[in-house]
């Protein structure tokens, strides 16, 4: 029993105690909403947002094909097999529902999401029943049609049994072999935003939650988003079967199933990571100690963590994004290891889901700010409160110029830079995936907080927020409604908001004020530098004005900022190639150009690019086969497709699959392919 399992055993049941006497608490603290609830429930939004309410509330999810309002779902449970040498995962899902009308026909036909799956059996309480898959809708896959025949009557609570196997057309998963691990296979999921139903079929939507178990037979060690429970004997054929407990309900999204050479160790009281073994001394050190910090300055902040132990897996070099929140096991990317511990504030990101986006979630991608507009609010309060709160503010100049990068790079940024989406048409929503949701839902929420009052006034309107709809989906709408109940006494206040440029209106938000003490001195040195190179001054001239002493006393995310600020500016360095290349000479010190930070690291290949500076091409190319983290990918790509496309062309037919189906979608839409 590892520490993973005797940290479940104690904080789980504890936490998830705390937590709901915590909730119930500040649910009760409340109650000075009652004597405004007789007029809270006769309040309208203003004008202009009541005229845009949905007719449905929740909203409805227009990204899934199934009829799942027709249905609840108590409890789901898979019994998976991971095959390495056919690439493929097999089993069945269980599925204990009822119908949500009592008065609908007790034989009617149930609808799932499928995509790109073989499904092998159906049945309903042990009895076959009719199945068929209709035409497949692209993005959104195959709905599966399982009719249960007149003579089948169906309870009020039925069992749902799915036999399926997954194709060489999955998305959801990715195989690697031996030769790109460490010497074993590897297989990992990632099932945001709507890639579940690729995985098994499901109700694949975030309106839908279930407690979950999973019982999955490797030849390699598992890991799962749950706690584990037990771990069976390994057969004669040296797989083994692990056991898995979801108690918290949950959207089939978060699922993350992981199979490789894993091994762990433990970083914290109720944290262990786990990861291939050549990577876990390094992973240990970067963790250890700072992610039971962060757990506790969550906690005061909104209330206990209640999903009992809170593990990290360290992914492969080609997973997708810097971090998915899959509960009890963050899945994250080893861009994190930078060996000073200049990344970690990701898994403050990560676990702050644990609150926004795993507890109260957004119920269709058309509102996904709902979780991470909170979620970068949340671990921005949390990075705050343990550093100070200009560190609370610097990051937020960081998010605000990749906020402006993601928007400038929009194929379609009159579509996709609004904070609530319109995705009703079918479009994919990994189509719409940007900063916007998680920077521009970050401003709103600061702006709120300022106009209230700071965060002593916000503070208290969070804890109701979480608590009011925790293991619930929700919209804007009904997020607006509990704002403006909240806050009734300050509806002056809240009727002078521009909310139609805050929510619908494409394009950068209102620009917030932010505290920039830890910025000056980089928005200094970068004014100096282009001062400098927009005069002409020689390299010998640069030399004596600039030391690598400059940026000495620099942290990762100030040199970030200072490159930013570099290659953002009005001065094109392409033109001024010798101050360029005489900077990065001045700078080649562990801050800047030898850092070992990856964000580091990208934006200096970044200033690089955007300077012309040929002989560093190449080098960005190789860097790009070694990640696979969308975040640098991408951009990575269109920059070089912008001074290079044929070198772009041959970097990506060299490294495509590498890349995780998701990525490497995308960057042929970047690339034009």
């Amino acid at each position: 029993m590892h520490i993973s399992q005797e940290s479940a055993l104690y904080y789980g049941p504890l936490c998830a105690a705390a937590a709901m006497l915590m909730r119930n608490s500040i649910v009760r603290s409340f109650k000075r909403l009652a004597s405004i609830s007789a007029s809270a429930a006769k309040m309208t939004l203003p004008p202009a947002l009541e005229a845009r309410r949905p007719k449905t509330c929740p909203e409805f999810d227009y990204s899934t094909l199934s009829n799942y309002q027709s249905f609840a779902i108590k409890h789901t449970a898979l019994d998976l097999h991971v095959s390495f040498d056919k690439s493929r995962v097999s089993g069945s899902v269980s599925y204990t529902m009822s119908h949500n009308d009592a008065s609908a026909e007790k034989n009617c036909a149930i609808h799932l999401d499928t995509s790109h799956l073989v499904v092998k059996e159906v049945s309903v309480d042990g009895k076959d029943a009719p199945f068929e898959l209709a035409e497949r809708v692209e993005p959104l896959g195959s709905r599966l049609i399982i009719t249960p025949d007149a003579a089948q009557s169906i309870g009020s609570e039925f069992e749902l049994k799915l036999s399926f196997e997954t194709t060489d057309k999955c998305t959801a998963l990715q195989w690697l072999t031996a030769k790109q691990t460490s010497g074993k296979p590897y297989m990992f999921s990632q099932l945001e935003a709507i890639h579940a139903r690729s995985l098994f079929p499901c109700f694949d939507t975030p309106s839908v939650k279930s407690t979950f178990t999973a019982s999955i037979t490797s030849p390699l060690p598992v890991v799962f988003s749950g706690i584990e429970k037990s771990k069976n004997e390994c057969g004669n054929n040296g797989e083994c079967t692990y056991v898995f407990e979801q108690s918290v309900p949950i959207p089939a999204y978060l699922i993350g199933i992981a199979s490789g050479d894993l091994v762990h160790a433990p970083i914290g009281p109720r944290s262990t990571v786990y990861t291939e073994p050549f990577r876990l001394k390094d992973a240990q050190w970067e963790f250890d100690g700072d992610v039971e910090k962060f757990i506790q300055a969550a906690e005061k902040i909104i209330f206990p963590y209640e999903w009992g132990t809170y593990d990290i897996l360290i992914n492969v070099n080609s997973y997708p994004y810097g971090g998915m929140e899959s509960p009890n096991m963050t899945f994250a990317t080893p861009t994190l290891i930078a060996h000073d511990k200049s990344n970690i504030d990701v898994i403050a990101h990560e676990l702050a889901h644990s609150w926004s986006g795993n507890l109260v979630t957004n119920c269709s991608w058309n509102h996904f700010w709902l979780n991470e507009g909170w979620t970068v609010y949340l671990e921005r309060r949390i990075v705050g409160a343990l550093h100070g709160e200009p560190t609370r503010h610097f990051s937020a100049l960081i998010g605000w110029n990749d906020l402006q990068n993601s928007i400038d790079a929009m194929a379609n940024p009159t579509r996709f830079s609004t904070l609530v989406q319109c995705l009703n048409d079918g479009t994919d929503p990994d189509e719409a995936f940007s900063s916007v949701p998680y920077e521009k839902g970050f401003n709103f929420l600061f702006y709120l907080e300022n106009l209230v009052g700071g965060p002593a006034e916000f503070d208290p309107f969070i804890k109701h927020y979480f608590a009011k709809y925790a293991r619930q989906s929700l919209d804007t709408f009904q997020f607006l409604d509990t704002l403006f109940e909240f806050y009734a006494d300050k509806r002056a206040l809240l009727d002078s908001v521009d909310w139609e440029t805050w929510l619908f209106a494409p394009g950068m938000p209102p620009k917030q004020k932010f505290d920039t003490s830890l910025a000056d001195n980089v928005f200094k040195l970068a004014d100096e530098w282009v001062a400098a190179a927009a005069s002409g001054a020689t390299p010998e001239q640069l030399r004596e004005q600039f030391k690598s002493s400059d940026v000495a006393e620099f942290n990762a995310n100030q040199a970030v900022l200072f490159l930013e600020t570099l290659t953002q500016g009005k001065l094109a360095w392409s033109e001024h190639q010798e101050a360029a290349r005489t900077l990065l000479d001045i700078y080649n010190t562990p801050k800047i150009v030898q850092s070992g930070n990856a964000e580091v690291i990208f934006k200096v290949y970044k200033f690089q690019v955007t300077a012309h500076l040929a002989e560093h091409y190449q080098e960005l190319a190789d860097w790009l086969g070694t990640v696979g983290r969308m975040k640098f990918v991408r951009p990575g790509y269109r920059l070089l497709n912008a001074v290079d496309r044929a070198l772009a062309l041959a970097t990506f037919a060299r490294f495509a699959d590498s890349y995780h189906p998701i990525c490497r979608s995308l960057v042929k839409q970047d690339l034009g392919l």
